[in-house]
């Protein structure tokens, strides 16, 4: 089981930046700073494509609306790249099963995204142009920050995500009932204007 805290981290970071996952642990292998990154990931091609869908990530990320243009395309690609990530994590190490590994990284990727793409439909009714880039920015880092961490502290590093994930899960389950008290007060304020222009008539 020594593989799955690095496992659940990279399948976090995989939900919220697939591509820098990728990347980093790319550039991590091939520089000789972890045994934990298996070849395929190390290829020049792979990095190489990985750093440009990167950086289309980058820009389309800070954008409001594009945002979340590019969220909903990654619904699906964001937890299999956390699949495939940690199948070939455990692959390399041998300790967890391909499909176990992948299960943790694709469910952990998926659980990711949902609060990352529904934080920032929140984020992007906000007339503050700022918000996105700092948003974005933020998780960036935290993405680079915490997945540099697990190299070396495994353990800590998966619990960090998993707070992080959790903290997510319940600042969206706050926001999703915000907007419904927001959606439901505007229907009954509608329903209020239509039952008094009713009651009172056309004039005369």
């Amino acid at each position: 089981m020594s593989v799955l805290p690095l496992v659940f981290t990279s399948g976090w970071a995989s939900g919220i930046n697939a591509y820098a996952v990728v990347l980093l642990l790319g550039i991590f292998g091939a520089t000789g700073l972890s045994d934990e990154v298996p070849e395929s990931l190390q290829r020049t091609d792979v990095l190489c494509v990985a750093a440009v869908l990167f950086l289309c990530e980058a820009v389309a990320d800070k954008i409001p609306y594009v945002d979340s243009v590019w969220d909903t395309v990654h619904t699906v690609i964001r937890p299999i790249s956390g699949a495939v990530v940690g199948a070939l994590l455990a692959g390399q190490s041998g300790s967890l099963s391909d499909l176990a590994a992948g299960a943790v990284g694709g469910s952990t990727a998926l659980a990711s995204h949902a609060v990352k793409a529904g934080t920032r439909m929140a984020i992007n009714t906000s007339p503050e142009p700022m918000s996105n880039f700092v948003v974005s920015l933020a998780e960036d880092l935290g993405v680079a920050g915490l997945l540099s961490f697990a190299m070396f502290y495994p353990e800590a590093a998966a619990i960090i995500a998993g707070v992080l994930l959790l903290t997510g899960l319940v600042v969206l389950l706050f926001i999703a009932q915000r907007i419904r008290r927001f959606r439901r007060r505007r229907a009954q304020r509608r329903e209020e204007k239509r039952l008094a222009v009713q009651i009172g008539g056309p004039p005369g």
